[in-house]
Parts: structure tokens; C-alpha cells; sequence
């Protein structure tokens, strides 16, 4: 008998957890969805109220040290630099049969989720296709993207990814089930390298890498790096897989923003370590040039000691 799940914890209230927690709070009872945040959040979500897409969000804040019993699902989307504070939060939301997905970007969020929780909680997860903006407390998007999710065993389809795949179609949650999760997750990856870092340093939006120049160029080249670190590390991505993510990209609307270039407009330290410092890395590894990756990190570095 596959395993219902009624009761959901969001951690990360960045703009995929508002996107995710605006949507699943219209289709779960109040009580069932439970957003985490620390007191100091919390105090500061009631007296700026979140937002999203002008509508006000109605959300259920739970405290880490709240004992509401485990949650039947728990989605992590927080930044990279937030996962293991996120991690040992989580804890009184995780039992014997919770499910984990992590929308994180990166290639390693699993791995490290996985030595605190094991492989039996977890599915492999990359969130694609959205394009919301957050300023403050407020999100505004034109495209919801979707999750998409999977087993770590390639070819299969378990009882646990039909349990959330039921889930998500019961909520009208936008998804899609993949056989092939680490080639998923290094095209996602291939994605963030070229797109992130491409319109953060260029200062635009997802249109300055829809049009033809220099911008573009840019980001196809640093994936292209991306593609062949993919097949020394035996998850090959190919031009096809170029081809696709590209497709992504350009049916991003034209005045969002990636989560890169919000950052730098805001002056946040940004993820550059986890997308060109990774490359950068994989590249010394197997002894292959990087130089379009070096270029765009050295040039967010830059841009983050001016902040």
C-alpha cells in the first residue's frame, strides 16, 4: 500500500519556500503545512507579513523545537549556506517515514542531507522554471517552474516517489517525475553555471541572455566547461542536453531575475562558490581549463568585496 502524505514542513523561506508554501497553503488544511522559521523570524513575518504575488500569505510558522510529531514530507529550500543550520532544525520534523526533498542548488545538497538522515529518506530534487523576483518580504512571479524528483537508482520508480508524486497531484502542485535523477541534477547544475552567474555578472535579467551577444556567448560557453567535467565524472551531458536547458532558459520571462543576480542587487554574498568555484574545482581534478568559469568568479568575488 503506497504511503499518503497530509502533513508537509517548508524550510527556507527564500523565494521557492514562498512560491511552495503560497501554493500548497490554498490546497492543505491550515495546520498540515507547517513553514519553519526561528522566534526572530517568526516575530518579524507577523509584523511584515510575506507575500506573493499581491496576495498575502497564510502560512503556519512552526518553530525547530516544536513538537508537532514528524511531518509525511519536508522540503528544503534554503541557500546553500543556510543547509546545515537547516539540517538540525529539521529534526523534530523527521521520523521513520518521512520523505525528504532538497530544491538546493548544486550538485551536493543530497549527499550531505543523507549522512544526517540516510538515503531511505531521501528522493533526488531539482526545482526548474521559475522566475520570480523577491524584494523583502513580497515574491512576484509569472511561472510556478516545477519540481522535479526521482529515485537515486536510476530506471526506477519507487513507492516513495509515487507517494509524493500523488501528493503533488492531488495539491495541482506542478512536477515531474524523472528515471534519471543525477543527469537531472548536473543538467540543473550545467543551467546554473551558464544562467546565474551570466546575468549576475552582467547585471540584467533573464533577457540580457535570451538575445544574441556577449552575455549569451558567455553562459553557453561556461555550460559548454560544465559538459565536459559531466563526462569525466561519469554523468555525461551532451549538446542535446545543452539544447534543452536552453529551451528552459529562453521561456523565462524576460524581466525575472535568477537567484544570483537578486543577490547581487541586494548585496548578499551570492552561491558563487557552489556553482564556478565547483566547476573550478572538478576542472583541477581531471586537469581540465576552466577559463570561462574562472572569469565569471573572479568577477562576482569582485563584485561581493564591493558590497
Amino acid at each position: 500500500m503506497t504511503r499518503k502524505i497530509e502533513t508537509v514542513s517548508i524550510i527556507g523561506l527564500g523565494a521557492l519556500g514562498i512560491l511552495f508554501g503560497h501554493h500548497l497553503s490554498k490546497k492543505m488544511p491550515f495546520e498540515a503545512l507547517r513553514i519553519m522559521a526561528d522566534e526572530d523570524r517568526i516575530e518579524k513575518y507577523t509584523k511584515d507579513p510575506v507575500y506573493c504575488n499581491g496576495e498575502k500569505c497564510n502560512f503556519n510558522f512552526v518553530r525547530p523545537q516544536d513538537e508537532t510529531g514528524p511531518a509525511d514530507l519536508v522540503i528544503i529550500t534554503v541557500k546553500f549556506n543556510g543547509l546545515e543550520k537547516a539540517i538540525e532544525d529539521i529534526r523534530n520534523q523527521i521520523g521513520e517515514h518521512t520523505l525528504i526533498l532538497s530544491a538546493l542548488n548544486g550538485i551536493s545538497s543530497e549527499e550531505i542531507i543523507s549522512k544526517a538522515y540516510g538515503w531511505e529518506s531521501l528522493l533526488y530534487c531539482v526545482s526548474q522554471g521559475q522566475d520570480g523576483i523577491r524584494r523583502g518580504n513580497s515574491l512576484e512571479y509569472n511561472s510556478k517552474g516545477m519540481l522535479c524528483f526521482g529515485d537515486r537508482e536510476p530506471g526506477t520508480i519507487s513507492e516513495r516517489v509515487r507517494a509524493v508524486e500523488n501528493f503533488f497531484l492531488s495539491t495541482d502542485f506542478p512536477h515531474e517525475v524523472e528515471t534519471d535523477m543525477q543527469k537531472r541534477i548536473w543538467g540543473k547544475f550545467m543551467v546554473n553555471v551558464g544562467v546565474n552567474q551570466a546575468v549576475g555578472v552582467y547585471r540584467g535579467t533573464y533577457g540580457v541572455v535570451h538575445a544574441d551577444g556577449e552575455a549569451r556567448n558567455t553562459m553557453v560557453a561556461a555550460m559548454r566547461e560544465v559538459i565536459e567535467l559531466s563526462q569525466k565524472e561519469g554523468i555525461p551531458q551532451t549538446e542535446e542536453d545543452l539544447k534543452y536547458w536552453l529551451g528552459v532558459i529562453d521561456a523565462l520571462h524576460p524581466d525575472g531575475k535568477p537567484s544570483m543576480a537578486q543577490d547581487i542587487d541586494a548585496k548578499r554574498l551570492t552561491e558563487v562558490d557552489l556553482f564556478s568555484g565547483t566547476v573550478i574545482q572538478l576542472g583541477k581534478k581531471h586537469g581540465i581549463p576552466t577559463p570561462v568559469n574562472q572569469f565569471l568568479y573572479d568577477r562576482i568575488k569582485f563584485m561581493e568585496s564591493q558590497f
